[in-house]
């Protein structure tokens, strides 16, 4: 079975259910099963065939969803385009990974055409000319009968991402249907979801986070997602109080939390709301507990689709802080010189599971040293205590060195971003000839803080050679397309 039959099973079983919200446009899963065959039929017309690549540049739309299960039925491979990349980043990636064709929305029109050597196409292009591309009430059951000359499978390739390079050019990790799937057991694992649920789908879906933390396995549980073309804090807001279940990460919610209308809201119908992130602070999540509402800490990569470690609704109240135990569906390992290490040290997160990804697009070389008997090398590190709970302690790069002691910057980033004043704060190694390295701390500041205000905060947390020895200050943090700071870029201002 191929992940278009999540589908065409629904559109069967409940052909009136809604699938997928997205502003005035309400399409039902038999209205989503007919685009899907449409498209299909498209595919064939146009010569897509098994192991093509089919891209999207453009922000969320429910034609995402119609290209990613045309393409599982095929066993094409679908490209989510990071639309967020300049231009010369986009026609990066598109030379890389050579898709047959692109298709774009009315937003990056200009955009896409300016790619060459590919064909490009508006998403008005992705169903028949032949007027039937609107919504159809009556599902064509006939028309769901599967092609016998089509050998797609569940070990397919079907997702290309590209990860959002925080420390280098992206590179493309190749997601199977099987680990989609398998995303899609752990959420609903960690969420609880079932086809009564309503999953606001809010953040880019050219992520394996927006994309599989609650979109898909949306669907597969015959869901209702309510789908934002791209972010709005008050949208969101009016939003979260039709949703059962949403998903943020720290910028997300600090914007949403400063809406206007966020103090008004109504969340009752609000079971639980999820955070993607490796380090979210207990502050934020606390507030949400305030209210009486789960908030879910998922722990992946984009390698990992992204789950591995994660909280579920009926345990995030009681393990604050933590990213979770390991998912249902994969395995989890902490490892530091090739060994095992025990509960309470540290070690690099190794994950093994039908979630990992199969290979880095047209890099073998990085394949086999990201990936070791069928284990995956995350490159962040954790601790596990005796309950099994992971807390995480940071990228493996990011680890200062001084004077033969390890130190986390994220360990010392949490306490700092407490500081009455702290806007935003980051932690960066800087080479000294006496102790190897020294961590240095980059602060924003929306107060007269100065180094000595910095450091005290510190006084009694951390011992004392974890103290950065240096303070500046600066307006802001560099970030990539993500949001995510820039290591490399920090440590270009210390």
């Amino acid at each position: 079975m191929t992940l278009d039959r999540w589908i065409t099973d629904a559109a069967i079983t409940s052909p009136d259910a809604m699938a997928i919200e997205f502003g005035d446009d309400n399409i039902t899963y038999a209205q989503l099963a007919t685009k899907i065959n449409e498209c299909v039929n498209t595919f064939g017309a146009t010569s897509i065939k098994h192991g093509d690549r089919v891209a999207w540049y453009g922000l969320n739309h429910p034609d995402v969803f119609v290209l990613l299960f045309a393409c599982a039925r095929l066993g094409a491979i679908f490209v989510p385009l990071n639309w967020r990349l300049a231009e010369p980043e986009v026609a990066a990636i598109v030379a890389n990974c050579t898709p047959n064709v692109v298709y774009h929305d009315q937003h990056f029109a200009e955009q896409a055409q300016a790619l060459t050597d590919v064909p490009v196409f508006s998403n008005d292009a992705i169903y028949p000319s032949n007027g039937t591309n609107t919504h159809q009430t009556d599902l064509n059951k006939s028309a769901l009968q599967r092609d016998a000359s089509v050998t797609a499978k569940l070990s397919d390739p079907l997702l290309l991402v590209y990860t959002s390079g925080s420390t280098g050019l992206p590179k493309g990790a190749v997601l199977s249907q099987k680990a989609v799937a398998c995303n899609a057991a752990m959420s609903i694992d960690a969420h609880g979801m079932n086809e009564n649920d309503v999953a606001l789908v809010m953040l880019p879906l050219f992520h394996v986070g927006g994309l599989n933390i609650l979109a898909t396995p949306a669907l597969s549980a015959g869901a209702t997602i309510i789908l934002h073309e791209r972010f709005d804090p008050d949208q969101a807001c009016k939003d979260l109080e039709r949703a059962s279940i949403a998903l943020t990460v720290p910028t997300v919610l600090k914007a949403i939390m400063n809406s206007a209308l966020w103090n008004n809201l109504n969340l009752s119908s609000l079971k639980a709301m999820s955070i993607g992130s490796t380090d979210v602070p207990v502050s934020l999540i606390e507030s949400i507990h305030a209210l009486g509402i789960p908030m879910p800490q998922i722990y992946g990569a984009t390698e990992t689709g992204p789950f591995a470690i994660y909280q579920t609704i009926k345990n995030a109240m009681n393990s604050v802080g933590s990213i979770g135990q390991a998912g249902t569906a994969c395995n989890i390992r902490l490892v530091k010189d090739g060994i095992d290490v025990s509960d309470g040290e540290s070690g690099e997160i190794w994950v093994k599971g039908d979630n990992v990804l199969i290979e880095y697009w047209k890099d073998p070389e990085l394949t086999s040293n990201s990936i070791q008997d069928d284990w995956f090398r995350t490159g962040d590190v954790a601790t596990r205590d005796a309950n099994g709970y992971y807390w995480f302690a940071d990228r493996i790069k990011h680890v200062i060195i001084s004077g033969g002691e390890n130190i986390y910057p994220t360990e010392i980033e949490r306490i700092l971003a407490m500081l009455d004043g702290v806007v935003e704060v980051a932690v960066v190694g800087k080479a000294d000839s006496i102790w190897g390295e020294i961590p240095v701390a980059v602060v924003v500041t929306n107060k007269n803080l100065n180094k000595s205000d910095i450091l005290g905060s510190l006084e009694g947390q951390l011992a004392r050679y974890k103290h950065p020895k240096e303070v500046i200050f600066v307006d802001a943090l560099p970030r990539n397309a993500m949001g995510k700071v820039v290591a490399d870029a920090v440590k270009d201002v210390i």
